[in-house]
């Protein structure tokens, strides 16, 4: 089978839960609400933040990348899962399946990218207080922006790389969408340089997690020294939301990495699990988190919804 003249006539079958087709079509209500939180979240904190001038601030900025590249995630997933879980059909072109997993690779990129942004931002609003207006002009910030877009175009090589390679197993995907660790297992050559650029992507990743717990050590650090209690509470609050959004975020992705790499012999069941865990629960939980940890954001959205009940010092940092 040559790769260059059949590979884009291929179709994949993407699957929903396997050993369960008869319940896929009650799993499709789940996954309505899910997104339609996600939706709704990521949306409202854009709006939140847009609509209140004393939002503008770095740390809202990058709040506001989170919920972007959170939306673009829950919309690369969104046609595949529903087809699949309410219609029962997951057959998907090539071409399609390559632009799904590049959408959800980039945006996955992006994330981690952004969460790094916000590490260092918080780092510098903590432990270099004086320096923080000065590092974090609008100017920079837009950079940083560009920064994270432009680092999301890693996901292409392995697009490049998965075009070339003949599929002549089982054209049976794993998931309800697509990802290039389950495509390549699917191939009938050697696929190693593919897998070495994998691993290489995962290495980048695991280093911006890396950087974030260097991030948080020096804070913490930071914090201890402080004498005063409410001083220190103060300063903490203003991470417990960010904190949660790396956990919520690269756990499951480290278990979904395990599980490709070392799991073969793990049930179908536990795969599919973690995948729909690592794309369908940190979008969700993000804006519930700083809607109920982060002050400002809570007074900005009753001040967006209910314009009445807004008074002086509700947009104010705690």
């Amino acid at each position: 089978m040559s790769p260059g003249n059949t590979s884009y006539a291929l179709a994949f079958l993407l699957t929903g839960i396997p050993g369960m087709a008869r319940f896929q079509h009650w799993v499709f209500f789940p996954c309505c609400l899910m997104y339609l939180i996600t939706m709704l979240g990521n949306g409202t904190i854009l709006l939140v933040v847009r609509a209140n001038q004393r939002l503008h601030q770095p740390m809202y900025y990058f709040l506001s990348m989170l919920a972007t590249t959170d939306l673009g995630l829950t919309l690369s997933t969104l046609p595949t899962v529903l087809r699949v879980f309410w219609l029962g059909t997951g057959e998907i072109s090539f071409p399609l399946c390559l632009t799904q997993m590049f959408c959800i690779h980039a945006f996955s990129f992006m994330e981690s990218s952004v969460l790094l942004a916000m590490a260092f931002d918080r780092y510098m609003a903590i432990c270099c207080p004086l320096r923080y207006s000065s590092i974090f002009t609008s100017a920079r910030i837009a950079k940083i922006g560009l920064g994270v877009v432009c680092r999301s175009l890693m996901a292409v090589p392995p697009i490049c790389l998965l075009t070339r390679l003949p599929f002549c197993r089982s054209h049976v995907l794993s998931h309800s969408y697509c990802l290039h660790q389950d495509m390549i297992q699917l191939a009938c050559t050697d696929t190693t340089l593919n897998s070495l650029y994998g691993l290489t992507l995962i290495l980048f990743v695991t280093l911006d997690s890396v950087l974030i717990i260097l991030s948080y050590s020096m804070i913490i650090k930071a914090v201890v020294g402080i004498t005063s209690r409410e001083e220190q509470t103060k300063a903490l609050n203003t991470c417990i939301s960010h904190f949660c959004a790396v956990l919520i975020f690269y756990v499951p992705m480290a278990g979904l990495s395990i599980i490709h790499r070392y799991g073969k012999n793990a049930a179908p069941f536990s795969q599919m699990l973690m995948a729909n865990i690592y794309l369908f629960v940190p979008p969700m939980l993000n804006p519930i988190i700083y809607s109920m940890k982060n002050k400002p954001i809570r007074n900005g959205l009753l001040r967006f919804l209910c314009p009445r009940l807004a008074w002086p010092g509700h947009g104010q940092q705690p």
